[in-house]
């Protein structure tokens, strides 16, 4: 694995991590708060955060307007920021955080899905027998669950299908850097949703309660979409997704040491089968004759590979600018980041 590969890996752990622990943190949030209301306040932490350390970074907020792709910024802002956060704590209201950490697999299903049939993700059979052990994980632990069990099932289902729309849109965004993407979303679906909560629960929260979703969102969402962002643009949405569905794991272990929720038998398999479907993916090769246009864009990279040659001598670590590529024919083992979306 190249190190600009390894790069994304890591960022897609970090990714997990962060996101993993925030299913028991909200569990313990959502009593003092409707779901509408704290996904609101998460969506804000994490835009409000990240905006403050790039200005404190002399950093820029926003690229110039005219280079958006808007069509996909909405679509991120629609699926990722107002529809699946709300649904997600819809229930985690009713099920247990350990279960529903594990439920988030989905989201692994739904992202392959998604990108095999509408983005040109490609899949081989290793990658599919990968997306049905997941899928099998979650379908395990549904049943064990009751009735409560599958309605908390169905919302998490629905809200991995919101987050697989965003994954790949997000994929996609090659005009704004990770930290940009997520400071929209933050901002836009944040104060959204945090409106539609206020007016539900007819007053603000106690400060306590929105300090906290405000450092949980910041922590939990802002770096975890941020790191995400970075893995999903180098190693496309549905891998990114394959190591961000170790999330559960996080989320398992800190509602059984925090929550004092109970282990069972069931999580312990599903837990397997999932670890299982990362490794099948992480194994998997694509190679073959492709072509390249020449395109322009910004996006964070590493030199050392065959598409980023435009420095005079190497730089290895990774960082983002406009860069222009050539028009180019080879072959190489690849998986589908901003230079490989095709079908075969």
């Amino acid at each position: 694995m190249k190190r600009s590969d390894s790069f994304a890996v890591l960022m897609g752990l970090l990714a997990a991590f962060f996101f993993g622990v925030s299913t028991p943190l909200s569990k313990a949030l959502i009593s003092d708060l409707n779901p509408f209301l704290l996904a609101g306040l998460l969506y804000l932490g994490a835009g409000l955060g990240l905006s403050v350390y790039t200005l404190l970074r002399g950093g820029r907020l926003m690229p110039p307007p005219a280079t958006l792709k808007y069509k996909y910024i909405i679509g991120m802002i629609v699926f990722g920021g107002l529809l699946g956060p709300v649904l997600l704590l819809a229930a985690i209201k009713i099920a247990p955080a350990a279960s529903v950490s594990i439920w988030l697999n989905l989201e692994l299903v739904a992202t392959a899905i998604l990108g095999h049939f509408l983005f040109k993700d490609h899949l081989d059979k290793r990658g599919w027998l990968s997306v049905a052990l997941s899928l099998a994980a979650g379908v395990l632990l549904s049943y064990s669950g009751g009735v409560a069990g599958f309605t908390a099932g169905l919302l998490v289902a629905l809200a991995c299908f919101s987050w697989g729309f965003d994954n790949h849109f997000t994929a996609l965004i090659d005009d704004l850097s990770p930290v940009q993407s997520t400071i929209i979303k933050g901002l836009a679906a944040g104060t959204t949703n945090t409106l539609i909560g206020l007016a539900l629960a007819g007053g603000l929260p106690e400060l306590p309660a929105l300090g906290k979703a405000l450092l949980v969102g910041f922590l939990c969402y802002g770096l975890s979409i941020t790191f995400y962002i970075s893995a999903a643009q180098k190693l496309g949405a549905v891998r990114s997704q394959l190591i961000f569905s170790l999330a559960p794991i996080f989320g398992v272990l800190l509602s059984v040491l925090a929550l004092h929720e109970g282990l069972s038998a069931v999580q312990l398999v599903s837990g397997a089968m999932l670890l299982a479907s990362v490794w099948l993916m992480l194994a998997e090769k694509h190679a073959h004759a492709h072509e390249h246009h020449e395109m322009e864009h910004t996006h964070q990279h590493a030199h050392g590979d065959l598409h980023h040659d435009h420095h005079d001598g190497p730089q290895q670590e990774p960082h983002a600018h406009l860069h222009r590529h050539s028009a180019a024919t080879h072959v190489h083992p690849h998986w589908p980041d901003l230079h490989h979306r095709h079908t075969h």
